[in-house]
């Protein structure tokens, strides 16, 4: 069974930094990516950064060169760093992992960690 368990949101000043991490209690094979999202009130979720079982990571164009993401493959987990943070870095943020493999297409979700940013 699939669990994703978050931690490390919370609250921080304007340029401050926060670490969130992602232990996914599932199986390790057939990954076929990690990432994380962020759903601000009134708007869609939206990706925040990704990273591949082959080890690539994409980012939002809105936290390119703030945030860091990285995963421990023994241990199953990713991280994000998170960077000279802004008011707008304001959300829940979602840890996402994504299957293919003979079981199909399925991604599970984690049940998301506040992160807030004071001015």
């Amino acid at each position: 069974q699939v669990q994703l368990v978050e931690s490390g949101g919370g609250l921080v000043q304007a340029g401050g930094s926060l670490r969130l991490s992602c232990a996914n209690s599932g199986r390790r094979f057939g990954i076929s990516s990690m990432g994380w999202y962020r759903q601000a009130p009134g708007k869609q979720r939206e990706l925040v950064a990704q990273i591949t079982n082959g080890g690539s990571s994409n980012y939002a164009d809105f936290v390119k060169g703030r945030f860091i993401i990285s995963r421990d493959i023994a241990t199953n987990t990713i991280l994000l760093q998170m960077n000279s943070l802004k008011p707008e870095d304001t959300a829940v943020y979602y840890c996402n992992v994504l299957y293919i493999d003979r079981y199909g297409r399925n991604d599970y979700w984690g049940q998301g960690t506040q992160v807030t940013v004071s001015p």
